[in-house]
């Protein structure tokens, strides 16, 4: 199963893409409206606006083997726990050895902006990004097929 945090996700055509290569269903969770899919491997879950309430939902099921696609660094944390394979949308791993990394720059980066230390702008999305994203998606898909259910 590949679940998405679909709010603002920038990959939803690869993240398909791959998916229907692999034969793998897809659920796109988000607060707000959803396009519709005539695929039946893919689900749209609508959660309530309330904070996290996507996260939620998404850290409630996914377990061993399931891939997550997200940018949020706490929900990756979770996903990673429960032993999901996890990658944000610009192709970046989220695993055992780098999320407690990853928590710490999330939490500093915070900080900064809290103390006006930084403005706190993303980059932009790339096409080097989406080509990354794909190429981790061939290989999560590739470890979760051999992942023991």
């Amino acid at each position: 199963m590949i679940y998405v945090d679909a709010d603002a996700c920038p990959v939803k055509a690869e993240i398909l893409k791959v998916a229907e290569r692999h034969n793998f269903p897809v659920t796109f969770v988000a607060n707000s409206g959803l396009r519709p899919s005539r695929d039946p491997m893919v689900t749209n879950v609508i959660v309530s606006n309330g904070f996290d309430a996507a996260d939620d939902w998404i850290a409630e099921r996914c377990g061993t083997g399931d891939i997550v696609i997200t940018a949020d660094v706490p929900l990756a944390g979770r996903c990673v726990a429960s032993g999901a394979l996890v990658t944000g949308p610009t192709g970046r791993v989220f695993d055992e050895t780098n999320i407690g990394m990853a928590t710490a720059m999330r939490d500093l980066g915070a900080h900064l902006r809290e103390t006006g230390e930084s403005k706190g702008y993303n980059a932009a999305f790339s096409p080097r990004d989406r080509s990354q994203f794909l190429e981790t998606m061939e290989r999560l898909c590739r470890r979760s097929k051999a992942t023991p259910a």
